[in-house]
């Protein structure tokens, strides 16, 4: 199989993505972002039987909440997590002991289990910025490293590649808004993939670090091409092992294990298709212009 440089038409389709979550963000229907980052509350109930799907739902409306999620789990989705956004800290126990009231009617048995959480919208915005404190201060500290084993070019292009991912990861969770809540579990998943992504772009710069002492007078390019080919098995033999586990979390799981288990997948697959198709030719493209630079001068 030969291995062609198609990185310009990759950059392509990642800017129009991206592109695309800017302008639903613009319009108003950017990250669903749940309580761990606009505050809120959440309760959890044991209800004793299987959910008529509706009923929890039909009750909040009653007292006048309008934003919030249900999510029903455990043996024949006899539990239920309601998250409400937007709570007061001094309308907790009454909203709590209002939505308690009108459970015990409709479901006898019911009984709160585990910990009601309030999360303030002041904490929510900490977390929003450790976040981003975290991801740009792994970046910077990847490049030194990158910069100290390869060279900087090498540091630069991993780097970019990085942040490539992250911003697809971001993407994605704009598109898929409907179907899930960033949480502060996408702040783990974050930066799994900023390891993982960092991973196979190294396992690849290896590789082309070995070819271009071996043919030192071939174009960046095509070193790069034999590079990738190189490492395809060992990329494809990684990915679907990771993959499999991911996938069966993300389908068997419960809400708040697919809030971590989705962006994983997305990250994986923008991790392996920006290793592969992105980040060795932007390395190729910077050490050519290294080069002819330096002859100029």
């Amino acid at each position: 199989m030969k291995i062609q440089n198609r990185s310009k038409t990759c950059l392509i389709i990642s800017c129009a993505i991206i592109v695309v979550a800017l302008i639903m963000t613009l319009t108003g229907h950017g990250i669903n972002l749940g309580i761990d980052f606009e505050g809120g509350l959440s309760m959890e109930y044991s209800l004793g039987a299987t959910a008529v799907k509706g009923d929890l739902e039909g009750i909040l409306s009653e007292m006048g909440v309008q934003t919030y999620t249900v999510t029903y789990q455990g043996n024949n989705e006899s539990e239920a997590v309601i998250r409400i956004k937007d709570v007061a800290e001094d309308d907790i126990q009454n909203i709590q002991a209002q939505f308690e009231e009108k459970v015990l009617a409709k479901y006898p048995d019911a009984k709160s289990v585990g910990d009601v959480n309030y999360v303030g919208p002041v904490a929510g915005a900490t977390l929003v910025r450790n976040a981003v404190i975290s991801v740009l201060l792994a970046a910077a500290l990847m490049l030194v490293y990158i910069a100290i084993r390869f060279d900087l070019n090498s540091g630069l292009s991993a780097v970019f590649g990085l942040l490539h991912d992250v911003l697809i990861m971001l993407s994605f969770m704009v598109i898929l808004r409907g179907f899930i809540q960033m949480n502060s579990s996408f702040i783990a998943a974050a930066l799994t993939i900023v390891g993982y992504s960092i991973n196979n772009t190294i396992v690849i710069f290896d590789r082309i670090r070995e070819n271009a002492k071996k043919y030192p007078t071939m174009a960046r390019e095509e070193v790069t091409n034999i590079s990738i080919k190189e490492s395809l098995g060992r990329t494809i033999n990684t990915t679907l092992t990771t993959l499999i586990t991911i996938v069966a979390l993300c389908v068997l799981g419960v809400a708040s294990i697919r809030e971590f288990a989705l962006p994983i997948i997305i990250g994986i697959l923008s991790g392996v298709y920006s290793a592969n198709m992105i980040n060795g030719y932007v390395w190729a493209f910077l050490e050519e212009r290294r080069k002819a630079a330096k002859a100029k001068a």
